[in-house]
Protein backbone atom coordinates (compact mmCIF):
# COMPACT_ATOMS: atom_id res chain seq x y z
CA UNK A 1 0.00 0.00 0.00
CA UNK A 2 1.44 3.69 -1.14
CA UNK A 3 0.43 6.37 0.98
CA UNK A 4 -0.28 9.50 -0.32
CA UNK A 5 2.14 12.81 -0.12
CA UNK A 6 0.81 14.46 2.73
CA UNK A 7 0.15 11.45 4.71
CA UNK A 8 3.64 9.88 3.82
CA UNK A 9 5.15 13.27 4.43
CA UNK A 10 3.75 13.54 8.39
CA UNK A 11 5.23 10.11 8.74
CA UNK A 12 8.64 11.09 7.89
CA UNK A 13 8.40 13.95 9.86
CA UNK A 14 7.62 12.03 13.13
CA UNK A 15 9.18 8.07 12.51
CA UNK A 16 12.33 6.28 11.49
CA UNK A 17 11.70 4.27 8.21
CA UNK A 18 11.94 1.11 8.20
CA UNK A 19 14.13 -0.12 4.51
CA UNK A 20 16.49 -2.76 2.67
CA UNK A 21 19.13 -1.67 1.46
CA UNK A 22 20.52 -4.26 -1.67
CA UNK A 23 24.34 -4.67 -1.70
CA UNK A 24 24.95 -5.91 -5.06
CA UNK A 25 28.79 -7.96 -5.51
CA UNK A 26 28.90 -9.55 -9.47
CA UNK A 27 31.49 -12.06 -9.76
CA UNK A 28 34.57 -9.89 -10.14
CA UNK A 29 33.48 -8.89 -6.05
CA UNK A 30 32.60 -5.04 -8.03
CA UNK A 31 29.63 -3.29 -6.39
CA UNK A 32 26.20 -2.19 -7.75
CA UNK A 33 25.47 1.33 -7.32
CA UNK A 34 22.91 3.99 -8.70
CA UNK A 35 22.95 7.48 -8.97
CA UNK A 36 20.52 8.98 -7.53
CA UNK A 37 17.31 11.18 -8.74
CA UNK A 38 15.60 11.76 -5.40
CA UNK A 39 16.23 12.86 -2.26
CA UNK A 40 17.49 11.91 0.34
CA UNK A 41 21.23 11.39 -1.41
CA UNK A 42 20.07 12.63 -4.13
CA UNK A 43 22.91 13.25 -7.30
CA UNK A 44 24.91 10.42 -5.06
CA UNK A 45 26.05 7.05 -5.79
CA UNK A 46 23.82 4.61 -3.46
CA UNK A 47 23.04 1.02 -3.21
CA UNK A 48 19.74 0.28 -5.10
CA UNK A 49 16.88 -0.61 -2.10
CA UNK A 50 13.54 0.43 -0.65
CA UNK A 51 11.19 0.86 2.36
CA UNK A 52 9.16 -1.95 3.87
CA UNK A 53 5.46 -1.39 3.52
CA UNK A 54 3.17 -1.68 6.33
CA UNK A 55 2.00 -5.55 6.87
CA UNK A 56 5.15 -6.72 4.71
CA UNK A 57 6.82 -9.68 5.52
CA UNK A 58 10.73 -8.94 5.28
CA UNK A 59 10.24 -11.44 2.71
CA UNK A 60 7.88 -10.02 0.68
CA UNK A 61 9.83 -6.79 1.01
CA UNK A 62 12.54 -7.94 -0.43
CA UNK A 63 11.11 -9.62 -3.33
CA UNK A 64 9.25 -6.83 -4.46
CA UNK A 65 12.52 -4.52 -4.01
CA UNK A 66 14.53 -6.54 -6.12
CA UNK A 67 11.61 -6.35 -8.82
CA UNK A 68 11.35 -3.42 -8.57
CA UNK A 69 15.04 -2.27 -7.71
CA UNK A 70 17.11 -4.80 -9.91
CA UNK A 71 13.96 -6.05 -12.38
CA UNK A 72 14.24 -9.38 -11.02
CA UNK A 73 12.20 -10.75 -8.28
CA UNK A 74 14.96 -12.71 -5.62
CA UNK A 75 13.71 -14.50 -2.81
CA UNK A 76 15.53 -13.36 0.69
CA UNK A 77 16.84 -16.86 1.09
CA UNK A 78 19.56 -15.61 -1.76
CA UNK A 79 20.71 -12.74 0.63
CA UNK A 80 23.02 -12.56 3.64
CA UNK A 81 22.10 -10.43 5.95
CA UNK A 82 24.77 -7.69 7.21
CA UNK A 83 22.50 -5.94 9.87
CA UNK A 84 20.87 -2.70 10.82
CA UNK A 85 22.41 0.28 10.01
CA UNK A 86 21.12 3.83 10.96
CA UNK A 87 20.88 6.65 8.02
CA UNK A 88 20.13 10.22 8.85
CA UNK A 89 19.20 12.80 6.49
CA UNK A 90 18.90 16.60 6.73
CA UNK A 91 16.05 16.36 4.16
CA UNK A 92 13.49 14.44 2.94
CA UNK A 93 11.84 13.13 -0.20
CA UNK A 94 9.96 16.16 -0.55
CA UNK A 95 11.74 19.60 0.84
CA UNK A 96 14.48 19.84 3.20
CA UNK A 97 11.77 21.41 6.21
CA UNK A 98 12.69 17.90 8.20
CA UNK A 99 14.80 15.10 8.13
CA UNK A 100 14.29 11.67 7.60
CA UNK A 101 15.55 8.75 9.48
CA UNK A 102 15.70 5.30 8.45
CA UNK A 103 16.61 1.91 10.47
CA UNK A 104 18.12 0.10 7.22
CA UNK A 105 18.69 -3.62 6.89
CA UNK A 106 21.76 -3.94 4.87
CA UNK A 107 21.39 -7.27 2.51
CA UNK A 108 24.00 -8.75 0.67
CA UNK A 109 23.76 -11.08 -2.87
CA UNK A 110 25.51 -11.92 -6.01
CA UNK A 111 23.91 -11.07 -8.95
CA UNK A 112 24.99 -10.67 -12.78
CA UNK A 113 22.94 -7.63 -14.26
CA UNK A 114 22.99 -6.09 -17.26
CA UNK A 115 23.66 -2.22 -16.12
CA UNK A 116 21.29 -1.38 -19.39
CA UNK A 117 18.36 -3.22 -17.88
CA UNK A 118 17.82 -1.72 -14.68
CA UNK A 119 14.79 0.40 -13.41
CA UNK A 120 15.58 3.80 -13.60
CA UNK A 121 13.00 5.10 -10.42
CA UNK A 122 15.43 5.87 -8.17
CA UNK A 123 18.65 6.20 -10.40
CA UNK A 124 19.71 7.81 -13.05
CA UNK A 125 22.42 5.32 -14.16
CA UNK A 126 24.04 2.33 -12.62
CA UNK A 127 27.76 1.46 -12.48
CA UNK A 128 30.07 -1.23 -11.13
CA UNK A 129 32.85 -0.34 -8.58
CA UNK A 130 35.46 -1.63 -6.96
CA UNK A 131 35.77 -1.35 -3.59
CA UNK A 132 38.93 1.03 -2.76
CA UNK A 133 37.12 3.56 -5.74
CA UNK A 134 33.73 3.33 -3.58
CA UNK A 135 35.35 4.18 -0.51
CA UNK A 136 37.84 6.73 -2.05
CA UNK A 137 34.95 9.02 -4.01
CA UNK A 138 33.03 12.02 -2.84
CA UNK A 139 30.47 11.46 -4.52
CA UNK A 140 29.32 8.52 -3.19
CA UNK A 141 27.23 8.80 0.03
CA UNK A 142 28.59 7.95 3.50
CA UNK A 143 25.51 5.43 4.39
CA UNK A 144 26.83 3.63 1.02
CA UNK A 145 30.66 3.40 1.98
CA UNK A 146 29.63 2.06 5.38
CA UNK A 147 28.90 -1.29 4.21
CA UNK A 148 32.75 -1.57 3.25
CA UNK A 149 34.48 0.48 5.39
Amino acid sequence: MYLDEDVFSLIVANTPLVSIDLIVLNEKKQILLGKRINKPAQNHWFVPGGRILKDETLAQAFKRLTRIELGNEIDITQAVLLGPYEHFYPDNFYNEEYSTHYIALGYQLSLELSLLQLPKRQHAHYQWFDGNELLSRDDVHLHTKWYFA
